[in-house]
C-alpha cells in the first residue's frame, strides 16, 4: 500500500469550507482522511510531506490552454505542456482544438488523450471544435466528440460569425451536455488591427482594435444563450463593456459563465510600448479602466474563472515586425503568482482565488471529483505564498519563451503538484 501524509499545511478548500491547519492522509492515490494535526493520523510507513508554512489547495485547473500538438510540436508538445502545467501548480488542463489537424473528430481526440497518458503528469481534457475545421460553416459531430472524451466545444482563435450556427451550437451543446466556449470577436471590427484602439495605438502608429469587437459579440451570444436556455462560457474577457453585459446576464439568471487571464488584470496596452511582440495577444491588452473592471469582476464574482490562455509561439512567429507577429503569450508557469498579486493587493481573498482557479472551473466543466474530500483522487497543489522569484523563461518547461514578464520579480509559487497521489512536480527536488 502506497501511503503519503501531508503534514502541517493550511488546507483551504472553498468546496468543503475547509480552512485551517490540517493533515491529509493519502493511500493508493486517494484521499483517505483530513484531520486536525492533534488527531494522530496513522503515519506508519507513510511518506511524509512537510507543508508547514504553506497552503494546500485542491489541484489547480486551467480550462484554457493551447498544447499545439498535433501539428505544431516545435512550439509545444503535449508532454512539455503538461510539464509546464505541473510546474505552474496545475493538476488539470483543457486543451483548445486549434491544432493541425483540428480537433473536430474522434481520431484527434483519441490521439491527444493517448499522448497525455504517455506524458503521465497532469490530467488533460480536450476541447472539441464548434465547427468543422474551425471554419464556422457547419457543426462538428458533437456526439462523436462527446463519446471520445471532450468536455466542451469551442472555435477558440476564431469567432463563430454566423449567428444561426452559434444558435445551433448552443442547442446541440445543450443536447449533449457539452459546454460551449465562445471566442467573442467581430472580425469586421477587428479588421487589420493589431493592438487596442486608442491614444497608445495612435502614438505607436499601429492599427487599433476597438473594445466593441469583443462586446458586440458578447451581447449577441448572451442573447442566443437566453434564446436557447443553454450554457455559455465566455473566454478571455478583456473589456469593461463585456463585464457589464455578463453581470446583467447573471442578474437575469442566464446560464452564463466567464473567464479572464492574468495578463488582462496585470497589464495594459502600455506593455506594447517598444513594439514588444510578447505583449501582442488577442483580445489585445486594454486600458487601465478595462483592467480595473476585470479586477473588480473577479472580486465580485462576475468573472468565474482565471485561465492562462497559454499560447506558445517560437521565435519564428514572434521575432517579426509587430503587425506580422502572432498573437499569444505563454502563461502556465506565471498564472498562479500573477493571480496571487490580487490577494496581496487585497482585491480578492485567498479562498476566492482558489475558487476561481480550481473549484469553479471544475463545476463549469462538470468534472466528477471536486475538492479535497475522502474518496476523491489526491489531486492537490501546495503553494508557498511568500516565495519570491524572478521570471526567467529559460527555466520554464514550456518549449516556448514568449512572455512579457521576463525579469519581473513575483511572489508566491506552487512548490508541489500531486495528481492521483503521484508527485508530478516538487520544487525542492526538481524531480521532473
Amino acid at each position: 500500500m502506497k501511503r503519503s501524509l501531508i503534514k502541517g499545511g493550511r488546507v483551504i478548500d472553498p468546496e468543503t469550507g475547509l480552512d485551517g491547519l490540517l493533515d491529509i492522509l493519502i493511500e493508493n492515490g486517494k484521499i483517505v482522511s483530513i484531520e486536525n494535526p492533534q488527531s494522530s493520523i496513522v503515519n506508519h510507513q507513510s511518506s511524509i510531506i512537510n507543508a508547514s508554512g504553506k497552503i494546500v489547495t485542491p489541484g489547480l485547473i486551467d480550462m484554457h490552454v493551447h498544447l499545439r500538438e498535433p501539428g505544431h510540436e516545435y512550439k509545444e508538445t503535449i508532454e512539455t505542456g503538461c510539464l509546464s502545467a505541473a510546474h505552474g501548480g496545475f493538476t488539470t488542463i483543457c486543451c483548445m482544438p486549434n491544432t493541425d489537424p483540428i480537433n473536430d473528430n474522434q481520431s484527434v481526440t483519441d490521439y491527444i488523450l493517448k499522448k497525455a497518458r504517455m506524458a503521465g503528469t497532469v490530467r488533460v481534457y480536450p476541447v472539441g471544435a464548434i465547427s468543422r475545421g474551425l471554419r464556422g460553416e457547419g457543426l462538428a459531430d458533437y456526439g462523436e466528440l462527446k463519446a471520445a472524451g471532450v468536455v466542451a466545444v469551442s472555435d477558440d482563435g476564431n469567432p463563430v460569425m454566423n449567428a444561426q450556427l452559434m444558435r445551433r451550437a448552443l442547442e446541440y451543446g445543450k443536447g449533449f451536455n457539452l459546454l460551449v466556449i465562445s471566442h467573442c470577436e467581430d472580425r469586421n471590427l477587428t479588421a487589420d488591427g493589431v493592438m487596442n484602439e486608442g491614444i497608445t495605438s495612435t502614438r505607436l502608429g499601429l492599427p487599433g482594435i476597438p473594445n466593441a469587437e469583443e462586446t458586440v459579440m458578447v451581447a449577441r451570444d448572451i442573447a442566443l444563450c437566453e434564446l436557447t436556455d443553454a450554457r455559455l462560457h465566455i473566454a478571455h474577457v478583456s473589456t469593461e463593456g463585456s463585464v457589464r453585459l455578463i453581470s446583467e446576464a447573471k442578474a437575469l439568471g442566464l446560464l452564463v459563465t466567464a473567464e479572464t487571464t492574468p495578463h488582462y488584470f496585470s497589464l495594459t496596452e502600455e506593455a506594447v510600448t517598444g513594439y514588444d511582440t510578447n505583449a501582442k495577444v488577442h483580445p489585445p491588452l486594454r486600458t487601465d479602466r478595462d483592467r480595473d473592471a476585470i479586477r473588480q469582476a473577479l472580486a465580485d464574482g462576475t468573472i468565474d474563472v482565471i485561465a492562462s490562455d497559454h499560447a506558445p509561439h517560437s521565435s519564428i512567429e514572434k521575432d517579426l515586425e509587430f503587425d506580422q507577429a502572432a498573437n499569444g503569450m505563454i502563461g502556465l508557469e506565471t498564472s498562479l503568482p500573477l493571480s496571487l498579486q490580487l490577494v496581496e493587493a487585497g482585491l480578492i481573498s485567498l479562498n476566492d482565488l482558489i475558487a476561481r482557479m480550481s473549484i469553479n472551473p471544475a463545476r463549469i466543466l462538470n468534472l466528477v471529483h471536486i475538492g479535497l474530500k475522502p474518496g476523491n483522487p489526491a489531486d492537490l497543489t501546495i503553494i508557498d505564498v511568500e516565495k519570491k522569484f524572478t521570471v526567467d523563461p529559460d527555466t520554464f518547461r514550456s518549449k516556448s519563451r514568449n512572455t512579457p514578464f521576463t525579469g519581473r520579480e513575483l511572489k508566491g509559487k506552487a512548490v508541489l503538484t500531486m495528481v492521483g497521489g503521484k508527485i508530478v512536480f516538487d520544487d525542492e527536488r526538481q524531480k521532473h
